[in-house]
């Protein structure tokens, strides 16, 4: 989608009168449908009207990759909504060229973000030409490794410590019958798990050679060949997972169904939500227990450009919502993730957020493929990993030389 030629049809949006003293519907786009992810919109939202505003809720089920076209596609074609749900990075970034999204860097340098947001790559994330068009809400880290207490102790084998110890209890859970590693079916799960596994398994230098510098020669090198390895070890320990959404993948974990999953530390909204407690029913291994290491991807709000001088009045109310203080604590206590502002009180986060916040406090931090990547190019690696995943056929060089094609090939 060429989305610059589509720009003029913002343009086409009708205004709509000023209401007096009522308030101010401001529609909220995004894909948090999850019972721990609605726990925790909820939050925003009653912080929201709190202003004397009213979140009308736009939620999209079906993850983000279902999500993000219908957003663009109602932005491009002149029915925006108030804000939307982006992830930090270039999702959004033909949209600021196309001039179809509000500047916030006035909002931004009232409420003093440059001083607040840490790390200040999440707000670099949200900065284009020197101006800034999102607002950060949290940072989610994709390294993790959630296990299930009761599953290993079911199958009679102390729970691992790190990925090479999961590997080693794999065929003990099978003999139990348990599924070892839950990857559910949508594309975005399958590539996260891989990228997860890069950073532990190559490190950080390698993830950052590959995906920051595009460097063809590192993904077509050695190191790679053992990180397809370890997707192919992945690929045959997620062979009975049978599911399609993640939170899906995440009940086989709570419920013991499952002893494992690579996923985001959204999933601890999940655990959350059944009444497991981090630490006792269930543990998790930041960097698989090999690297500790998080990323700083995570989620932000833009705000489409609108002529109604009412809602363009909410939608600063709600970007300075978004970043108090309270509502950080509030909204990303409920969701699993870490705030992103450096200077909130977090003592009511479990032992799973305090292991994310110390190694964020160290500075051991990657940026999200989102943040170096194209969404095109993105797409290109969903595809890819979706495939190796669902084709045991598919061997670990074959996929790899997509890969260097891939990689090669990014803009």
């Amino acid at each position: 989608m060429n989305i610059r030629l589509m720009a003029v049809a913002l343009a086409a949006s009708v205004a709509l009168p000023l209401g007096a003293a009522k308030a101010t519907d401001l529609e909220v786009t995004h894909w948090w449908t999850s019972g721990g992810e609605a726990a925790a919109v909820a939050e925003l939202a009653k912080a929201f009207d709190a202003t004397g505003n009213h979140w009308v809720d736009g939620a999209i089920a079906g993850s983000g990759s279902t999500a993000r076209p219908i957003m663009v596609s109602r932005i491009t074609g002149g029915d925006p909504m108030g804000a939307t749900q982006f992830n930090h990075g270039r999702q959004a970034e033909e949209l600021v060229q196309a001039g179809l999204m509000r500047d916030l860097t006035d909002v931004a340098t009232q409420e003093h973000w440059k001083d607040i947001i840490r790390p200040s790559s999440l707000l670099d994330s949200c900065t284009i030409n020197g101006k800034i068009y999102c607002a950060p809400v949290n940072i989610h880290s994709w390294q993790w490794l959630w296990l299930s207490n009761a599953a290993f102790k079911k199958a009679g084998v102390p729970v691992p410590k790190n990925w090479d110890e999961f590997v080693a209890a794999a065929p003990a859970l099978e003999k139990a019958g348990i599924v070892p590693l839950a990857v559910g079916g949508q594309p975005w799960q399958a590539t996260g798990a891989f990228d997860v596994l890069m950073v532990a398994i190559a490190g950080k230098d390698t993830y950052q050679k590959v995906f920051g510098d595009r460097d063809a020669k590192v993904a077509a090198g050695p190191e790679i060949a053992k990180v397809f390895k370890a997707a192919d070890d992945a690929r045959k320990m997620s062979k009975g997972s049978n599911v399609q959404d993640w939170n899906q993948a995440t009940n086989m974990v709570i419920t013991g169904k499952a002893g494992g999953q690579i996923m985001g530390d959204w999933a601890q909204g999940e655990f959350a939500l059944a009444g497991q407690k981090a630490g006792t029913d269930y543990t998790c291994l930041p960097g698989l227990g090999v690297n500790e290491i998080i990323s700083t991807g995570g989620d932000a709000f833009y705000f489409p450009l609108l002529k109604d001088e009412a809602k363009s009045k909410a939608q600063e109310a709600l970007a300075k919502t978004l970043l108090d203080p309270k509502t950080q604590v509030a909204f990303n206590l409920k969701k699993g993730s870490l705030p992103v502002r450096g200077d909130v009180d977090l003592a009511a986060a479990n032992d799973c957020m305090k292991k994310g916040l110390e190694i964020l406090k160290k500075g051991n931090v990657i940026q999200g493929t989102d943040q170096l990547l194209s969404a095109d190019t993105q797409k290109q690696k969903e595809d890819l990993f979706s495939e190796f995943f669902a084709s045991p056929s598919m061997t670990p060089e074959a996929a790899q030389k997509r890969f260097v094609e891939i990689i090669s090939a990014a803009d």
